[in-house]
């Protein structure tokens, strides 16, 4: 098993700390979102794990060594940080040789990872002929030339249709239930809930969470559970009686619960037989969680967001 370690990771740009004293470890088995505001030094870190910066301060390994030290790198960590990073007058298949030849990666694993890639009807076309789409493809099957045991995407679904985001996102998951090392960088909230287990956020290069994805979002987000019954007064004079402070929604709408689950809410009323018309969880969205976390770490926002994220945090407050 193979694990990216970061460790007192600092990276000075004259006066400018892009990274600050950032200290984080992304484990084998899962898919590990990065997040954080543009600015926040994502792309750095991700650049001083791969050796194409050097740090200030601090170290970022994989599997115990500098990623410079490793033999052969592309077999033991792949990496998409550009999608334009191919040349343009080159052809796929011929830009995949060349990656093979330099790390000793058999001819025969071209074919493959194009073929992985939905790119082996056009592998024979120069890459400037590609969409961004296409480039973003190509770039994912550079990254899995290796067969590399630690995967590193910087906003992999950028440019991609639907269909092309739902294979990157089965291809993350299937990667990391193989048992290998997974970090992702992406803007895309809704999508990084979809395939993330754990998640690393970062503001004005400080570490700001280092969370699985559910425990990032319930403590960021107080957990609600609506719930009717015929009796609404009897059942929210159960729920005080148990601790809760349930709130009737207007317009005589069902009781809103704050700080509970549904199976909680549930197994009380049943133990004292108060009839239930209707219960759903209400849990925050990794978006709300993100927003509320991040909103004093945005280095570029207007003034619309900065208001959307500061009645986020007012909304979790009233809450609570």
């Amino acid at each position: 098993m193979t694990r990216i370690d970061v460790h007192e990771l600092t990276k000075e740009y004259g006066a400018t700390r892009a990274v600050d004293r950032l200290t984080f470890a992304v484990e084998p088995g899962r898919v590990t979102g990065f997040l954080g505001p543009n600015g926040a030094g994502k792309s750095t870190t991700m650049r001083l794990v791969l050796g194409l910066d050097r740090p200030t301060s601090g170290t970022a390994t994989v599997g115990g060594r500098a990623y410079t030290a490793l033999d052969a790198p592309l077999r033991q960590v792949g990496a998409l940080l550009d999608p334009q990073a191919a040349h343009g007058s080159r052809t796929a298949r011929a830009h995949l040789l060349a990656l093979a030849a330099s790390n000793r990666i058999p001819a025969r694993r071209v074919d493959e990872v194009l073929d992985e890639a939905g790119l082996s009807a056009v592998a024979g076309r120069r890459v400037k002929s590609y969409s961004l789409g296409m480039r973003q493809r190509l770039g994912v099957a550079a990254a899995l030339l290796g067969d590399p045991a630690v995967l590193m995407l910087d906003e992999p679904s950028n440019g991609l249709d639907p269909e092309s985001i739902i294979w990157v996102r089965e291809l993350m998951r299937r990667l990391a239930r193989e048992g290998r090392t997974v970090l992702v960088s992406s803007h895309l909230m809704n999508e990084t809930a979809s395939f993330a287990d754990h998640l690393v956020v970062l503001g004005r290069g400080r570490l700001l969470a280092d969370l699985p994805l559910q425990e990032f979002i319930d403590t960021q987000v107080q957990p609600r559970v609506r719930v009717r019954s015929s009796d609404d007064s009897a059942l929210a004079a159960l729920l005080e009686g148990h601790g809760y402070r349930p709130v009737r929604e207007p317009d005589s709408g069902p009781l809103t619960v704050a700080d509970a689950r549904v199976a909680d809410i549930g197994r009380i009323a049943a133990r004292a037989g108060v009839p239930i018309l209707e219960l759903a969880a209400q849990e925050g969205t990794l978006e709300e969680a993100y927003l509320a976390l991040t909103a004093d770490a945005v280095e570029y926002t207007s003034a619309r967001t900065a208001d959307s994220a500061s009645a986020v945090r007012e909304s979790q407050e009233a809450r609570r």
